[in-house]
């Protein structure tokens, strides 16, 4: 099965979608003595301890979310002490609190379930003060443990076939997934949720590149088992995500790589049993890239929708548009909370209530995590893939209703007016959270096109672009004072709600947005 064999990636969709019925007659339940540890743990590793002491870059969140990743002036010298402040506020643990039955870990970026199954892997030059090799991130004692001693970025750079930032950084940052982690709650959908988890870290990653000058890009394009038997990993349980080269070394070309021998490294078991779910692992094989010929050939896939593929405007459809222009405020306008401090602070609300955001909060929202992710399979500028929908409960100014998002003319378009809390309860999946939100944000892509673009692999790129803007959408909202949440959804039944407009297309993610019911004090 290959990348162009697209029956694979809609067998899969189609497979995993949530429903009245799929949700009735599915007799999974959680079973306790079978919950899998939290991290991967190597234990015959020795840890290198990476700095406690986290200093503050003192740059607004608002401002990081929404820079582009390219780095300002001089490329800055990567150390220990920043690579701590890269892991720590990306995947690392800010908070614990302990229970009768154990202790409970709060990580900087939303994780499906708080299952926290991505873990991050380093390739490195020599840097000041870490030696050139491979490494793995540990968050449960926050040390690196090396995987492979000398400097395989010319190995790596090869594997996602000599894509220029890749070749050009000093260190690469690559995720992957331990699909038990997350499916021994969430079965086959957790392969959707290898993305989301990715997405929302690296939202948090990008930002704190920002704000330590660093430019950051993200990789979707790379020979899968080749990154995987490098890092060691187990193909039938662990899957590469994404790569996300760190820093610039101007005119920089990495050495020949040492030899990749076959790793045999011992790791923790994550619990007393398995159940393995096939189709995490079909849809990854058949989402693959076999080899740099085809990275190259995939990543030169023109990068853009063609017009076809942008929102069709109302006008367009017969009927005359309801468009709402939205007026940002400027940076000076918005809080300047820094970015350490709203990733601390960050989580996943449960209960929101039912009281009205204001206008220029949304419009700050919408407008700071739109502004472009930086990959190597769409433009630089906008969503290139998703549309993201509204439902509006509660914002003041702002009637409730169904809207669409134009981030080119930064307006809501409104498709239908009404209250519609108990429909957004109910394509949450019949939770309270998203009725109780004073917004709900869906994200929605034209898939049949993204698939005939980019083959199966751009089920991966829908997924991962969706999830990284719903990441932004967190920090946004905590940056200024409100609450967020990631929700799962019923699938068709979300495309039905917002059609004619979204007629044809899938949904990607979904996340509510409000005013926590447990305020928190800035």
């Amino acid at each position: 099965m290959t990348n162009n064999d697209l029956q694979a990636a809609w067998a899969y969709h189609n497979g995993t979608k949530h429903s009245d019925q799929s949700i009735r007659s599915n007799p999974h339940f959680l079973d306790w003595e079978t919950q899998p540890i939290p991290f991967k743990i190597y234990p015959r590793l020795e840890p290198i301890a990476l700095p406690q002491a986290l200093a503050s870059t003192h740059v607004a969140a608002l401002r990081a979310i929404a820079a582009p990743s390219t780095g300002v002036g001089g490329p800055p010298v990567l150390t220990t002490q920043t690579l701590a402040e890269v892991f720590h506020f990306s995947a690392g643990i800010t908070k614990r609190a302990r229970y009768p039955g154990g202790e409970i870990y709060f990580r900087a970026a939303a994780c499906t379930g708080a299952l926290y199954h991505i873990d991050l892997y380093l390739v490195c030059a020599d840097l000041p003060d870490l030696a050139s090799g491979v490494y793995h991130f540990g968050p449960h004692d926050f040390a690196l443990r090396r995987l492979r001693h000398g400097d395989y970025r010319a190995f790596l750079a090869q594997a996602c076939g000599e894509e220029p930032h890749v070749s050009s950084a000093p260190a690469v940052i690559v995720c992957a997934s331990t699909y038990w982690r997350n499916a021994w709650k969430y079965q086959s959908r957790a392969y959707r949720h290898c993305f989301w988890d990715n997405g929302t870290i690296l939202a948090n990653l990008l930002a704190v590149a920002v704000a330590h000058g660093l430019p950051a890009h993200i990789v979707l394009g790379f020979v899968d088992s080749e990154v995987s038997r490098f890092l060691g990993l187990d193909d039938e349980r662990e899957g590469v995500i994404s790569v996300v080269p760190l820093g610039y070394g101007p005119g920089s070309k990495p050495p020949p790589a040492p030899p990749v021998e076959a790793l045999a490294l011992e790791t923790q078991p994550l619990s007393k049993s398995e159940v393995d779910y096939p189709a995490i692992r079909a849809m990854h094989a058949a989402s693959s890239l076999e080899d740099a010929a085809e990275v190259v050939s995939w990543r030169a896939r023109a990068p853009r929708f063609s017009p076809a593929m942008a929102a069709v405007p109302s006008s367009e459809r017969g009927s005359q548009p309801r468009v709402l222009p939205l007026s940002p405020p400027q940076d000076d306008a918005v809080p300047h909370d820094a970015l350490e401090e709203v990733i601390r602070r960050r989580g996943s609300t449960r209960e929101f209530a039912r009281e009205p955001i204001s206008l220029e909060q949304l419009s700050t929202i919408l407008d700071r995590a739109t502004r472009g992710v930086p990959t190597d399979f769409s433009a630089a500028k906008g969503p290139a893939l998703n549309h993201l929908y509204l439902i509006v409960n509660a914002v003041d100014g702002l009637a409730p209703g169904a809207y669409v998002y134009q981030p080119e003319a930064s307006a809501l378009e409104l498709l239908k007016a009404g209250t519609f809390r108990r429909d957004a309860g109910h394509l949450g999946l019949g939770q309270e959270i998203p009725a109780d939100a004073a917004v709900d944000v869906f994200f929605l892509t034209d898939l049949q096109q993204v698939l005939e673009r980019w083959g199966n692999r751009g089920y991966r790129a829908a997924q991962l672009e969706a999830a990284v803007m719903g990441g932004k959408l967190y920090l946004a909202a905590y940056a200024q004072g409100l609450g967020a949440s990631g929700l799962t959804f019923f699938d068709d039944d979300v495309t039905e709600f917002f059609s004619p407009h979204a007629a044809g297309k899938s949904v990607m993610f979904l996340i509510a947005l409000g005013k926590s019911a447990k305020r928190r004090v800035r």
